[in-house]
């Protein structure tokens, strides 16, 4: 079983067995709503995820909504009847275990930012440097 909380503890889940698929998202309404590059979500039947305490939701473009911890602001879980009926995406970056569900692929990545492709070849550090 997969768990995971908000940073400030006030929603937590829950997730049992294993999502239908796990993914990097670089649309620009993930970019927009979480403020990062992309997001890493894994979509799992709605009935597989129990989740604690009442997240606040926000419906991003017609058919999708998404939830977040409304003390915190930490985006936790993407829903869209359209394209994903009874089921739930939640952000791998809440997850408790980060080793769990490593990304099977890239989604929209038509809309990644320009700068995407040379990102991998950056330094990279433990720590970033003092300086």
């Amino acid at each position: 079983m997969a768990t995971g909380r908000c940073q400030c503890g006030d929603i937590r889940y829950e997730a049992r067995g294993a999502p239908v698929h796990s993914a990097l998202c670089h649309c620009a309404d993930c970019r927009r709503s979480a403020g990062a590059p992309m997001v890493g979500w894994a979509l799992f039947a709605q009935a597989e995820v129990t989740i604690s305490g009442q997240p606040v939701r926000y419906q991003s473009s017609e058919d999708a909504t998404r939830h977040f911890c409304g003390r915190c602001g930490t985006g936790l879980f993407y829903t869209n009847p359209a394209i994903f009926p009874d089921m739930i995406d939640i952000q791998t970056g809440t997850l408790d275990d980060q080793s769990l569900f490593p990304p099977m692929a890239h989604i929209q990545y038509a809309e990644a930012a320009p700068w995407m492709e040379s990102a991998h070849d950056l330094l990279k550090f433990d720590r970033f440097p003092a300086g």
